[in-house]
């Protein structure tokens, strides 16, 4: 199995999330570096597969559902493995929506993972799902903490033509933009994109912020409530990559930059609606339909009217389309998102040694006496 070589660059500055040990060097928040060498991280140590987040989303239901019963056999193996193995927690996120096939029972479970949530004061009226994102956040967190996993991966479907994406809150996550990459090659006959949403850390509402380095896996189309094996089998193979990329990282393998295709969202856009009754009054365009991430251009076709009529994008500027026509977004009041596409530098990244990672702590500790 061929591995990522070894690759230096040199390319436009980019700006770090936390302070990393890099040949030597410190990287520190907010400061601008040049990737010229290799960026070093902390082991992946602990690392959580999540499904069901929302009940009737079910290639993860049943994903985490048939990783549970193979648990105790891939434990076993590990056990006998000369490396420290790597701790996985499969994690059934919303079991009564489950049950229930629904998105959520009360609230959706992945609006419910922002600082504000997660640390206010508890009540006896808090809806079901606000309770479980604080079971949860207790579970794979405290978000934001040095004991939150390093790394989580949340499941979903979506009803629209988007292959599979990851989505992140972070465009400059090397980890998570790493393992995207290694998707992408692993899995060339499967569309893939990395999705950015440039959310502040403390406003990052879904589960997959709880962890260090995380992110959703979002595989379509598949209509909610139904499972389809290409779909399962997709989201099934992605995991098992996600896995191998982590075992090959912690085991000292050098992944090289280079460029990835980012698309950073801008805007939703919502159906026309009658202002009276507030209900909709068109449809996504049939020239739209089924058409994520083929470029809108202004005066391209977005609507078509219950009467017949068709209505233009008015946009200014060509973006790309996705979550196009998603059954859940009908009540969000979302038709579809629009992002920009760019190209993103990544650096080459390997684990850190042990002494670096001492070092690091050291250099965490002192600052917080200070």
């Amino acid at each position: 199995m061929q591995i990522d070589a070894p690759h230096h660059t040199r390319d436009t500055p980019r700006k770090r999330d936390s302070v990393v040990q890099c040949s030597g060097r410190e990287v520190l928040e907010g400061h601008l570096m040049e990737v010229d060498e290799v960026m070093c991280f902390p082991r992946l140590s602990r690392v959580a597969v999540c499904g069901g987040t929302h009940g009737n989303e079910l290639s993860g239901v049943y994903l985490v559902r048939e990783l549970l019963k193979a648990e105790k056999k891939v434990k076993k193996k590990k056990e006998e493995e000369d490396e420290e193995p790597v701790s996985v927690q499969l994690v059934l996120s919303n079991p009564r929506a489950m049950q229930q096939c629904r998105r959520y029972v009360d609230t959706d479970l992945n609006r419910c993972f922002t600082h504000a949530a997660l640390n206010g004061s508890p009540s006896d009226s808090d809806p079901y799902e606000m309770i479980r994102s604080r079971e949860l956040n207790a579970m794979l967190g405290p978000k934001g903490s040095p004991k939150a996993m390093d790394l989580v991966c949340d499941l979903h479907n979506t009803t629209a033509n988007m292959g599979l994406c990851f989505i992140a809150y972070s465009d400059s996550d090397w980890v998570c933009l790493h393992l995207f990459r290694h998707l992408q090659r692993r899995i060339p006959d499967i569309p893939m994109r990395y999705i950015h949403f440039n959310v502040a850390r403390k406003e990052s509402y879904s589960l997959d912020s709880v962890g260090k380095h995380g992110f959703a896996m979002e595989i379509g189309p598949q209509p909610h409530g139904v499972v389809r094996s290409n779909i399962y089998t997709a989201m099934k193979v992605g995991v098992q990559h996600v896995l191998e990329w982590v075992h090959f990282f912690n085991s000292g393998t050098v992944f090289e930059g280079g460029l990835v295709e980012v698309f950073t969202m801008v805007k939703h856009i919502d159906y026309p609606r009658d202002k009276e009754t507030h209900n909709i009054t068109a449809a996504i365009h049939p020239q739209l339909q089924d058409r994520d991430f083929c470029l809108l251009r202004p005066e391209d076709a977005l609507f078509q009217t219950f009467s017949g009529e068709t209505l233009r994008y008015k946009g200014k500027e060509p973006l790309y389309p996705f979550f196009v026509n998603e059954c859940a977004y009908y009540e969000k009041g979302i038709a579809l998102s629009l992002a920009r596409k760019r190209q993103v530098m990544i650096p080459s990244i390997r684990v850190q040694t042990e002494q670096e990672q001492q070092a690091n702590e050291r250099g965490f500790k002192s600052e917080e006496e200070e």
